[in-house]
Protein backbone atom coordinates (compact mmCIF):
# COMPACT_ATOMS: atom_id res chain seq x y z
CA UNK A 1 0.00 0.00 0.00
CA UNK A 2 1.59 3.27 -0.48
CA UNK A 3 0.57 5.97 0.78
CA UNK A 4 -0.26 9.44 -1.35
CA UNK A 5 0.07 12.68 -0.51
CA UNK A 6 -3.03 15.08 0.17
CA UNK A 7 -2.81 17.71 -2.88
CA UNK A 8 -1.24 20.81 -0.90
CA UNK A 9 -4.77 23.07 -2.57
CA UNK A 10 -7.13 20.21 -0.75
CA UNK A 11 -4.91 20.53 2.52
CA UNK A 12 -5.44 24.46 2.53
CA UNK A 13 -9.29 24.20 1.97
CA UNK A 14 -9.91 21.21 4.46
CA UNK A 15 -7.72 23.47 7.39
CA UNK A 16 -9.76 26.73 6.28
CA UNK A 17 -13.15 24.92 6.05
CA UNK A 18 -12.18 23.53 9.72
CA UNK A 19 -11.18 26.68 11.14
CA UNK A 20 -14.51 28.32 9.43
CA UNK A 21 -16.33 25.54 11.46
CA UNK A 22 -14.63 26.19 14.72
CA UNK A 23 -15.46 29.85 14.48
CA UNK A 24 -18.97 29.36 13.74
CA UNK A 25 -19.45 27.21 16.34
CA UNK A 26 -17.78 29.64 19.12
CA UNK A 27 -20.43 32.40 17.69
CA UNK A 28 -23.76 30.10 17.67
CA UNK A 29 -21.86 29.18 21.71
CA UNK A 30 -21.64 32.38 22.77
CA UNK A 31 -25.40 33.55 22.69
CA UNK A 32 -26.29 30.18 24.03
CA UNK A 33 -24.02 30.68 26.93
CA UNK A 34 -25.22 34.37 27.33
CA UNK A 35 -28.54 33.58 27.29
CA UNK A 36 -28.19 31.68 30.85
CA UNK A 37 -27.39 35.36 32.56
CA UNK A 38 -29.99 37.33 33.75
CA UNK A 39 -31.50 39.68 31.31
CA UNK A 40 -31.13 43.28 32.21
CA UNK A 41 -34.94 43.55 33.05
CA UNK A 42 -34.48 40.64 35.83
CA UNK A 43 -31.59 42.56 37.27
CA UNK A 44 -33.37 45.60 37.54
CA UNK A 45 -36.51 43.71 39.36
CA UNK A 46 -34.02 42.47 41.42
CA UNK A 47 -31.90 45.61 42.05
CA UNK A 48 -32.08 48.15 45.18
CA UNK A 49 -34.95 51.08 44.96
CA UNK A 50 -33.58 54.45 45.94
CA UNK A 51 -36.57 56.92 47.56
CA UNK A 52 -36.49 60.45 48.66
CA UNK A 53 -38.49 60.29 52.18
CA UNK A 54 -37.73 64.02 52.33
CA UNK A 55 -41.06 65.09 51.49
CA UNK A 56 -42.99 62.55 53.42
CA UNK A 57 -44.67 63.98 56.88
CA UNK A 58 -45.31 62.72 59.93
CA UNK A 59 -48.42 60.23 60.02
CA UNK A 60 -47.71 59.65 56.06
CA UNK A 61 -47.08 56.43 54.37
CA UNK A 62 -45.77 55.22 50.67
CA UNK A 63 -45.36 52.98 48.74
CA UNK A 64 -42.94 51.70 46.46
CA UNK A 65 -42.57 48.66 44.46
CA UNK A 66 -39.00 46.37 45.02
CA UNK A 67 -38.75 42.84 43.45
CA UNK A 68 -42.28 43.03 42.26
CA UNK A 69 -43.78 43.65 46.23
CA UNK A 70 -45.36 47.19 47.53
CA UNK A 71 -43.10 48.22 50.15
CA UNK A 72 -44.28 51.14 52.91
CA UNK A 73 -41.94 53.76 54.10
CA UNK A 74 -44.34 55.33 57.56
CA UNK A 75 -43.07 58.21 58.94
CA UNK A 76 -44.92 57.71 62.39
CA UNK A 77 -46.15 60.35 65.00
CA UNK A 78 -44.27 60.39 68.32
CA UNK A 79 -47.96 59.63 69.34
CA UNK A 80 -47.58 56.58 67.33
CA UNK A 81 -44.35 55.48 68.56
CA UNK A 82 -45.75 55.51 71.83
CA UNK A 83 -48.21 52.87 71.37
CA UNK A 84 -45.93 50.42 70.63
CA UNK A 85 -45.38 50.39 74.50
CA UNK A 86 -49.10 49.69 75.00
CA UNK A 87 -49.05 46.64 71.87
CA UNK A 88 -45.98 44.85 73.36
CA UNK A 89 -47.99 42.37 75.51
CA UNK A 90 -50.58 41.69 72.64
CA UNK A 91 -48.36 41.02 70.01
CA UNK A 92 -47.55 37.51 68.97
CA UNK A 93 -43.92 38.28 67.96
CA UNK A 94 -42.53 41.42 70.24
CA UNK A 95 -38.72 40.81 69.46
CA UNK A 96 -39.05 39.79 66.12
CA UNK A 97 -37.61 36.46 67.10
CA UNK A 98 -38.98 34.09 64.16
CA UNK A 99 -37.12 32.56 61.22
CA UNK A 100 -39.46 32.74 58.34
CA UNK A 101 -38.77 36.33 57.26
CA UNK A 102 -35.36 37.17 59.58
CA UNK A 103 -35.58 40.83 60.52
CA UNK A 104 -32.21 41.94 60.12
CA UNK A 105 -30.42 42.84 63.38
CA UNK A 106 -30.50 46.98 62.83
CA UNK A 107 -34.66 46.29 63.28
CA UNK A 108 -34.94 44.07 66.52
CA UNK A 109 -35.69 46.21 68.46
CA UNK A 110 -39.66 47.63 69.43
CA UNK A 111 -39.60 50.52 66.91
CA UNK A 112 -38.20 48.10 64.11
CA UNK A 113 -36.45 50.08 62.53
CA UNK A 114 -33.18 51.95 62.26
CA UNK A 115 -34.82 55.43 62.88
CA UNK A 116 -37.78 55.05 65.13
CA UNK A 117 -39.53 57.31 63.29
CA UNK A 118 -39.64 55.44 60.02
CA UNK A 119 -40.81 52.13 59.42
CA UNK A 120 -39.63 50.07 56.52
CA UNK A 121 -41.87 46.82 55.47
CA UNK A 122 -42.84 44.63 52.77
CA UNK A 123 -47.07 45.32 52.82
CA UNK A 124 -47.71 41.71 52.43
CA UNK A 125 -49.35 39.77 55.11
CA UNK A 126 -47.39 36.34 56.40
CA UNK A 127 -50.46 34.37 55.90
CA UNK A 128 -51.82 34.26 52.41
CA UNK A 129 -50.59 36.86 50.68
CA UNK A 130 -52.95 39.69 51.18
CA UNK A 131 -52.23 43.26 51.07
CA UNK A 132 -53.32 44.58 54.64
CA UNK A 133 -55.17 48.05 55.05
CA UNK A 134 -54.41 51.11 56.67
CA UNK A 135 -56.25 51.34 59.85
CA UNK A 136 -53.53 54.35 61.26
CA UNK A 137 -56.56 55.98 63.61
CA UNK A 138 -56.77 54.58 67.08
CA UNK A 139 -59.98 53.70 68.92
CA UNK A 140 -63.06 51.13 68.12
CA UNK A 141 -63.61 50.72 64.76
CA UNK A 142 -65.75 47.66 63.03
CA UNK A 143 -63.29 44.48 62.62
CA UNK A 144 -61.20 45.87 65.52
CA UNK A 145 -60.85 45.73 69.35
CA UNK A 146 -62.55 48.50 71.01
CA UNK A 147 -58.41 49.23 72.45
CA UNK A 148 -57.13 49.53 68.97
CA UNK A 149 -54.29 51.74 69.22
CA UNK A 150 -53.76 52.21 65.09
CA UNK A 151 -51.93 49.92 62.73
CA UNK A 152 -53.04 47.85 59.69
CA UNK A 153 -55.59 44.96 59.54
CA UNK A 154 -55.53 42.04 56.49
CA UNK A 155 -59.26 42.04 55.30
CA UNK A 156 -59.02 38.68 53.90
CA UNK A 157 -59.26 36.78 57.13
CA UNK A 158 -58.91 39.55 59.97
CA UNK A 159 -55.27 39.67 61.18
CA UNK A 160 -54.07 42.57 62.80
CA UNK A 161 -50.42 44.43 62.81
CA UNK A 162 -49.27 47.28 65.02
CA UNK A 163 -47.39 50.38 63.47
CA UNK A 164 -44.18 48.11 63.90
CA UNK A 165 -45.78 45.66 61.72
CA UNK A 166 -45.82 43.44 64.69
CA UNK A 167 -48.38 40.56 64.52
CA UNK A 168 -51.17 40.30 67.39
CA UNK A 169 -51.68 37.32 69.09
CA UNK A 170 -54.48 34.77 68.06
CA UNK A 171 -54.48 35.58 64.13
CA UNK A 172 -54.23 33.73 61.52
CA UNK A 173 -51.12 35.39 60.18
CA UNK A 174 -47.79 33.35 61.57
CA UNK A 175 -45.04 36.34 61.57
CA UNK A 176 -44.81 40.01 61.42
CA UNK A 177 -44.55 42.28 58.58
CA UNK A 178 -41.28 41.19 56.71
CA UNK A 179 -38.41 44.39 57.25
CA UNK A 180 -36.67 44.09 53.99
CA UNK A 181 -33.07 45.10 53.98
CA UNK A 182 -32.81 48.86 54.04
CA UNK A 183 -29.74 51.69 55.04
CA UNK A 184 -29.78 55.08 54.90
CA UNK A 185 -28.04 56.86 51.94
CA UNK A 186 -28.52 60.32 53.66
CA UNK A 187 -31.35 62.35 55.67
CA UNK A 188 -33.56 62.38 53.25
CA UNK A 189 -31.92 59.09 50.99
CA UNK A 190 -33.06 55.75 51.72
CA UNK A 191 -32.17 52.26 49.95
CA UNK A 192 -34.00 49.37 50.00
CA UNK A 193 -32.21 45.97 49.25
CA UNK A 194 -29.25 46.60 50.46
CA UNK A 195 -27.55 47.07 54.09
CA UNK A 196 -23.77 47.00 53.49
CA UNK A 197 -23.60 50.88 55.90
CA UNK A 198 -26.69 49.61 58.53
Amino acid sequence: MSDTPVDASKRTWLIASGCAGAVGGAFTAVPFVSSFQPSERAKAAGAPVEVDISAIKPGEKVTVEWRGKPVWIMRRTPEQLETLKKTESQVADPNSDRKTYPTPAYAKNQYRSIKPEFFVAVGICSHLGCSPSDKLQSGPQPSLPDDWQGGFLCPCHGSTFDVAGRVFKNKPAPDNLEVPEHMYLSDSRLIIGEDKKA
